[in-house]
């Protein structure tokens, strides 16, 4: 089950990274985002952070399924942490944005990962 979870939290990430990319590109989804500060498309500056946010996605999604075993990958046992970290801190700041909308849907979603982040993260202690 540690490998299938891995694998959905992995999901997930990449999930999100074809969210920020449609953001990237124009979509208006700028109140589902970032503070719900820009209806419709976000300005330049918010598309690069959500170009940024694709590599620390990637980071993570990879990380954690290193932290579970996969086959091939052998990264230090911090990253998994520091990914189960940002997760958490991501639940956080998804939970208190003033965005209705983003919170509606980003925080039980981050929250969920968060947790398996940390299930794999416990579950894999030695």
């Amino acid at each position: 089950m540690l490998i299938q979870i891995a694998h959905l939290y992995a999901t997930a990430c990449m999930a999100i990274v074809f969210f920020q990319i449609a953001l990237i590109g124009g979509a208006p989804l700028g109140r589902w985002t970032q503070g719900g500060q820009h209806p419709g498309r976000l300005p330049l500056p918010g598309r690069i952070v959500a170009g940024l946010s694709i590599f620390v996605l990637l980071f993570q999604a990879l990380a954690v399924l290193s932290a579970a075993g996969f086959p091939g990958m052998d990264w230090p046992r911090w990253t998994g942490w520091v990914a189960l970290a940002v997760s958490a801190i991501s639940a956080v700041l998804n939970g208190i944005t003033p965005s209705a909308k983003e919170r509606a849907v980003w925080f039980p979603v981050i929250l969920v990962m968060a947790g398996m982040a940390g299930y794999v993260m416990i579950s894999t202690i030695r």
